[in-house]
């Protein structure tokens, strides 16, 4: 056992074609290792290590993710990390959707994946990648404890208004149809970020988290409680994203289906991966997309202006919702990154206390931070997310918990 990998904790993170993993200390938050496979089950497939400093790539066929976590061990090993003898303290595990029986990390045994499984009707582009990551590593470290921590979790809790659609209040029980929110474990995190930042107790702020990525959501928090957010029972609900649509009327997939003839997965691969900003200009990366504007591609520059649009109306309605507003934060990939949609998301809203810093704004910078104006009534912060580190200290202190408070 190494001192480094002494209570560290193995968070997984699965999609359907691919594996990120972090190897973290949760109580310092220091990174031992990182990894990506990409392109599981198909040609071309490859793995990123990063470990003592340096970067590994190669191409190297990865027919199932059990293949990719034994590759990843033997990255390990050959930085002299034997991971079933590091001394880990949990395998956390990113887990999309909880439904109903899920709102708290929990640790993983035949039942939790069992019930993983029956629930992946309610994601199943999410769930069951999520659950080859969980078995693949049961099989591979079969003695160190697997925790699952839920997208859904922290929006477990919403108002009743905020969680209830308006259909037969039935069909809705009988189908497990509410409001459940996904990219939960950021916004738990970054929001209480937030109030480390402002040195100021999370139970007497209000606040807008805007989680930009190529998935991208919204969340109004008061008191460190969430009381709205934009993703729904699916992550396809909300703000128009890199590959989904986003909101629209519920008469569009009727109408696909009865007057262009297409089938209900048709229309959810139209939704979920040829929609958004790809679907409105043929591209999902935000630089691509702003170099396009510049050059004067009018799909781009709609596909932009749709995207804004869309932010600012969750920003409206979050702002008229909350009982009054502190701060607003970016997170994420182009959260963090583009000071542009930063700028035209809050362009003109003086009027409601939100004043941008123009150079703040567009200064470079990978740690917290303010961009807001000296005399902005609302607090501007940029806050680079971590939810791999959320991942392993939720994992850390369920097993603590679980085992009497001993590591």
């Amino acid at each position: 056992m190494s001192a480094d990998t002494a209570g560290a904790v193995l968070v997984f993170n699965a999609g359907s074609s691919s594996l990120k993993y972090q190897l973290v200390q949760p109580d310092t938050g220091v990174v031992i290792a990182d990894g990506i496979a990409e392109r599981i089950g198909d040609a071309g497939s490859s793995m990123t290590h990063e470990q003592n400093g340096e970067t590994v790539t190669e191409s190297v066929p990865l027919p199932d993710h059990l293949t990719a976590v034994r590759r990843a061990e033997q990255f390990f090993a050959d930085n002299g990390t034997d991971l079933v003898h590091a001394g880990l303290a949990a395998v956390g595990h990113r887990v999309v959707h909880g439904g109903r029986s899920f709102y708290e990390p929990t640790l993983v045994d035949d039942w939790v994946i069992s019930e993983i499984k029956r629930i992946s009707t309610l994601a199943p582009l999410h769930n069951p990648a999520n659950l080859v990551g969980i078995e693949a590593a049961r099989t591979l470290l079969p003695d160190v404890p697997s925790v699952a921590v839920f997208d859904t979790a922290f929006f477990h809790g919403l108002p009743p208004a905020a969680a209830t659609y308006a259909i037969d209040r039935a069909v809705a029980a009988e189908h497990a149809i509410r409001r459940y929110g996904f990219h939960g474990t950021s916004h738990e995190y970054v929001s209480g970020r937030v109030a480390e930042f402002l040195g100021k107790d999370p139970a007497g702020l209000d606040q807008i988290v805007l989680h930009l990525g190529n998935g991208a959501s919204a969340s109004a928090i008061s008191g460190g409680q969430p009381v709205d957010t934009s993703m729904g029972m699916t992550p396809l609900e909300g703000l128009v994203m890199g590959t989904r649509s986003g909101d629209i009327d519920p008469g569009l997939v009727l109408h696909l289906n009865r007057v262009a003839h297409l089938s209900v997965d048709e229309i959810d691969t139209l939704l979920n991966q040829r929609s958004g900003l790809r679907g409105l200009c043929g591209e999902n990366d935000f630089r691509s997309i702003a170099a396009l504007v510049d050059a004067g591609d009018e799909d781009a520059r709609r596909a932009y202006d749709v995207y804004i649009h869309r932010l600012r109306h969750y920003l409206g309605a979050y702002t008229f919702g909350l009982a009054k507003l502190d701060a607003i934060t970016f997170t994420a990939g182009v959260g963090e990154n583009s000071a542009r949609v930063r700028a035209d998301a809050l362009e003109g809203l003086q009027r409601f206390g939100i004043v941008l810093d123009p150079d703040r704004n567009a200064a470079a910078g990978r740690s917290a931070r303010r961009i807001s104006a000296d005399d902005s009534a609302v607090e501007v912060l940029v806050v680079p997310t971590n939810e791999e580190l959320a991942i392993a200290r939720q994992s850390a202190a369920l097993v603590a918990d679980s085992a009497g408070g001993q590591p």
